[in-house]
Parts: structure tokens; C-alpha cells; sequence
């Protein structure tokens, strides 16, 4: 298992290959947007750039495809656009609309739009076609799956920011490059009206 990459932007090292890496190998890059959304926001209050978190995941390898999963609620003004960005940029984006999943004893609404079960069947559908899979999630969840993939002889790698990130996935993962080190992975901070 691989450290936790940390180098800085201005260097471009985290976008050079490591050992265990290699230019012909084949990637996949699953991204739970959601995941990320939120440990954007808690860690710098910003949102990621997804055209370097791409890049990254990739890092000058051959991209079979890179999928992002969106939760959108219904009367979001912002996902349009955040769906075609993220579809001009090449990936493949999976839509879903939150859903009423219960009501708890309070009377509380509790909503679900979770992908890790379509994203865990989308990795084992992507095993006979790449040779590395990238996750940018820090969910737990994901840690038995990452060693089934490296049990069928896949590479794992894991983009995430390591503060939101399960100790458990970092463990497991070939490659863990932490977001939060990293300037590029961020959108820059939207500027306040005076």
C-alpha cells in the first residue's frame, strides 16, 4: 500500500505516474460527486475542479471512461449546468433525483440518493476493460469492494480528501492522493461583492 501523496501544485508532481504505474494502463474513473461535494465544502468551503480531478485520476494513462454520479434534488437550479459541465469535460454522468427513503418516530423525512450499490456494479462491470480502477470517494463503504477489484488484479487508487476519508479505504488502496494537499483540486473561492 501506497502513502498519502501530498506534494505541492506548483511542482505538478501529483500528476506525474508513481511506481506501480505505467502509460499504456487502462483507467476507469468513478466519481461519487456527492461524497466529494460535501468534503469540499467541510474541509475549504469550496467545490472541486473537475476537469484537474480528471487529469489527476488519469495522470497521462489511457481513459476507458470516467463516470460521475450526481444526486440532484427536485427544483436544483444549479445541477443543469453542473451536469453539462461535468458531460463536456467527457465524463459520462448518471443522474439521480433524492428520494423519500422514511419517515422516522419524530415525523422527520429521511431522503436517500446514494449511489454506492450502481457505482460498486459499475466497477465490476469495468473489471475485464481497464487495468486500474480510480475512486474519488472517501466512503468506507467502498473498502470491501477495492480489495474484491485487487483480488481480480486490478489497481485501486482513491482520490478523496483525506479528513473525510475512511481510514479503512486509505488502507486499502494502491494509491491514496489526498485532495486537500493538493491547490489545483479546487475550484478558487467565488469572489464576495463588497
Amino acid at each position: 500500500m501506497q502513502q498519502p501523496e501530498s506534494q505541492a501544485p506548483e511542482t505538478g508532481a501529483e500528476l506525474r505516474l508513481a511506481p506501480g504505474e505505467w502509460a499504456t494502463q487502462r483507467v476507469a474513473l468513478f466519481v461519487d460527486s456527492q461524497n466529494l461535494f460535501y468534503a469540499a465544502r467541510q474541509t475549504r468551503g469550496r467545490n472541486i475542479d473537475y476537469e484537474y480531478l480528471l487529469k489527476l485520476g488519469v495522470r497521462g494513462r489511457h481513459l476507458h471512461f470516467a463516470t460521475a454520479y450526481v444526486v440532484e434534488r427536485e427544483g436544483e437550479s444549479n445541477a443543469y449546468g453542473f451536469v453539462t459541465r461535468l458531460s463536456t469535460l467527457g465524463y459520462r454522468v448518471r443522474r439521480r433525483h433524492v428520494r423519500v427513503h422514511r419517515v422516522d418516530d419524530e415525523g422527520n423525512t429521511i431522503q436517500e440518493g446514494d449511489w454506492d450499490m450502481d457505482i460498486a456494479m459499475d466497477v465490476v462491470r469495468a473489471w475485464d476493460h481497464c487495468d486500474v480502477i480510480v475512486l474519488a470517494t472517501g466512503d468506507g463503504d467502498f473498502t470491501p469492494l477495492v480489495q474484491l477489484a485487487q483480488e481480480r488484479g486490478k489497481r485501486v487508487e482513491v482520490l478523496a480528501v483525506r479528513e473525510t476519508t475512511a481510514q479503512s479505504l486509505i488502507d486499502a488502496t494502491d494509491r491514496f492522493i489526498d485532495l486537500d494537499a493538493i491547490e489545483a483540486a479546487f475550484l478558487p473561492a467565488p469572489a464576495h461583492a463588497l
